[in-house]
């Protein structure tokens, strides 16, 4: 079905949603199997910031977005219990630092994301009171060149880089779970109210139990595509991350959101709606 045919309300059986998928390893076990329900066509990949920009331009129905993006939206509806998530350490969302945390002064944040760049800014400011000047640092930029005290990455390009003259690295999943105790949420599956959750919640859902059921041949393809060694590629996928929105998650994007709020990150609370039963 050609972009320009699909209707912008009652996205049901018959009339599939547009919908957005990250372009990352963390991603694939969403997205293997989304195609078992979406057409192929209906799929576009991008990076999280950009799938969110263009949910909210409306060019999407359904998009798997940064949490952060969650919060800026009144109408924001979480699809599915599906979703990008890290007990502890997360292992593709790295700071890299040439001085002490507190220390910091100015800091480049991946552009691709703004869960982990909200995350960071709050993690420094709650355990070091460290409010650094930021920036996006482009996705092209040599590191090397790059003049910050510190830099954000996310996603494969945090798994791969190894940027000489920072001497100091933090797993940020893990900073925040040291601090709070909860697991963190970095991305999950948005909809527009025109989406019929109750058709489409569960298919999303099973589609992410297909794909973790192949966790191995995808991070086969994930070594081969990266160049990393296939045991990183399978214990990131199978011990680093999860997939399902249970009740710590819940708990800890609620903290998230309260600390967008305190560090006037979004310009007011917003509770997210879980409009979608435990898929277990």
């Amino acid at each position: 079905m050609p972009f320009e045919a699909l209707n912008s309300c009652n996205h049901s059986r018959d009339n599939p949603p547009r919908v957005g998928g990250v372009c990352y390893l963390n991603a694939a076990p969403l997205l293997r199997c989304l195609t078992d329900y979406i057409p192929a066509e209906n799929i576009v990949y991008d990076v999280p910031r950009r799938l969110a920009e263009r949910m909210a331009r409306g060019e999407l129905d359904v998009a798997i977005v940064p949490s952060f993006h969650a919060f800026r939206d009144p109408t924001s509806l979480v699809l599915s219990d599906a979703c990008i998530a890290a007990q502890d350490v997360a292992r593709s969302v790295i700071l890299f630092s040439r001085v002490p945390p507190q220390q910091i002064s100015t800091l480049a944040l991946d552009a691709g994301s703004r869960s982990s760049a909200a995350l960071v800014r709050i993690l420094l400011a709650e355990l070091y009171q460290v409010h650094p000047r930021t920036r996006d640092l482009p996705l092209n930029e040599d590191l090397a060149q790059t003049p910050d005290d510190a830099v954000l990455l996310i996603g494969d390009r945090a798994m791969v880089s190894r940027p000489a003259g920072f001497s100091h690295v933090w797993d940020v999943g893990a900073m925040w779970h040291e601090w709070t105790g909860l697991p963190f949420v970095f991305a999950l599956w948005i909809a527009r109210p025109s989406v019929d959750r109750a058709y489409w919640g569960p298919r999303f859902a099973a589609a992410r139990d297909r794909g973790v059921a192949q966790l191995r041949q995808i991070a086969l393809e994930g070594a081969k595509n990266l160049g990393l060694s296939f045991p990183t590629c399978y214990d990131y996928l199978s011990r680093n991350l999860h997939f399902r929105l249970g009740e710590a998650e819940k708990a800890a994007l609620d903290r998230f959101g309260r600390l967008l709020v305190k560090h006037g990150l979004v310009s007011s609370g917003v509770q997210l709606a879980y409009d979608f039963a435990d898929s277990r």
